[in-house]
């Protein structure tokens, strides 16, 4: 591609560990990534982490800083037929252990998943998957037991400025203090929404040589038009308005980001996975059957699939934002696991404890258990500690 039409983001990839900003857990002498660069060998991996922090990139340099033939699909528009297609290129090639790069890896439906398995395991490809999911729930228990889970984390300030300083000077340009701060800010530690707000902006002013300044940005952000980007700003901001409406109990305003997310595409099991999070995090004790309401929600979603699971979507946010709130049980675990966090694992109380064996019940294991005792169950040092406290109706 013409340097001149490629993107800033593009161009500026880096083509080395050495020159990645950010990741040093991976990508630092002697860790992972490094390792596997310096000694020639490389596993399957699976990237987890939020958009723009070099993903795609660290699996080129992988591939090619190990000699390997490099493939790159995109779960979202490739099948079983596009894997295959690689497949038989690597044998008829001799290029074992190549590296295939399956850009969110989430998308792939069991089946597809599947089919992987046998190449990743006798080493016809090197798969490297990439989500922003969980892949303990994206990624059939099969292939991630034969893959290295590695999380990326989003790049901090000192990075950023690192990314905004390559940018400007590939551009050409210079940045104010103010506008360096609004663009770390914005950019929210996503290299790829820097280098593209950057662009833009250099690119709609005319900014050859000059300074760019905090209106720029603004007059820049306001002239784009309405995008939903599945795997950037805008997937985060709609599930965001999505929660944070039936949160409100504002059924119009949660079916309206509901329309945007389903108009747009978006993976129906992602939102309705969402939905029974909240249903126990937001509803909880209030009515307990919003999380009967959600997983059945769920299940309908698995089963049915677009387009007609927007429907069981639309009934469950309605169903959700119009049920009352209580995070008293939220609240309450969370309370609970900094105890444990702060105090490690107390002596639990003796009449609490399993006695399977002879000795044990002579050392007073499981010795005054009573069923439906009164007396304060906790570890010693915790008793008398409150952590769960009933929300009052009012």
């Amino acid at each position: 591609m013409d340097t001149e039409t490629q993107p800033l983001a593009d161009r500026l990839r880096p083509r080395t560990l050495a020159e990645v900003i950010g990741q040093t857990h991976l990508v630092g002498e002697g860790k992972p990534l490094w390792l596997a660069v310096q000694n020639q060998t490389i596993r399957s991996l699976v990237f987890w982490g939020p958009p723009g922090v070099g993903k795609t990139t660290l699996a080129r340099i992988i591939a090619a800083q190990t000699g390997r033939r490099f493939f790159q699909l995109s779960a979202v528009a490739a099948g079983k037929s596009d894997v295959r297609a690689i497949i038989d290129a690597v044998i008829a090639d001799d290029a074992q252990g190549a590296v295939l790069f399956l850009d969110e890896i989430h998308r792939f439906n069991k089946a597809q998943q599947d089919f992987l398995l046998p190449y990743v395991e006798n080493g016809t490809v090197v798969l490297i998957g990439a989500t922003t999911e969980n892949p303990s729930f994206e990624v059939i228990p099969a292939l991630l037991s034969r893959c290295q889970v590695l999380v990326l984390t989003p790049l901090n300030e000192a990075e950023m400025a690192e990314v905004i300083a390559r940018g400007t000077q590939a551009l050409g340009v210079s940045i104010s203090v103010e506008a360096q701060a609004f663009l770390v800010e914005f950019a929210n530690g996503d290299a790829r929404q820097a280098f593209n707000l950057l662009e833009n902006t250099a690119t709609l002013h005319k900014l050859n040589g000059g300074e760019i300044n905090g209106e720029h940005f603004k007059n820049t952000l306001q002239s784009r038009h309405l995008r939903y980007d599945k795997a950037a700003e805008e997937h985060y901001n709609t599930i965001s308005a999505f929660i944070k409406s039936m949160r409100a109990s504002q059924a119009d305003a949660a079916l309206y980001y509901l329309a945007r997310m389903v108009d747009a595409g978006e993976d129906p099991l992602f939102i309705a996975r969402r939905m029974v999070i909240f249903a126990s995090e937001d509803i909880g004790m209030a009515n307990p059957t919003a999380l009967v309401v959600a997983n059945e929600v769920f299940r309908a979603v698995e089963s049915i699939g677009y387009p007609e699971c927007q429907i069981n979507l639309a009934h469950g946010a309605v169903y959700l934002a119009l049920a009352p709130k209580d995070r008293s049980s939220y609240d309450a675990f969370f309370r609970a696991l900094e105890d444990v966090q702060k105090h490690g694992n107390l002596a639990i109380p003796l009449q609490l404890r399993n006695a399977p064996t002879r000795l044990m019940k002579e050392l007073g294991y499981g010795k005054g258990y009573e069923m439906y005792a009164s007396e304060d169950l906790l570890p010693e040092k915790l008793k008398g500690t409150k952590y769960y406290y009933k929300v009052k109706n009012s």
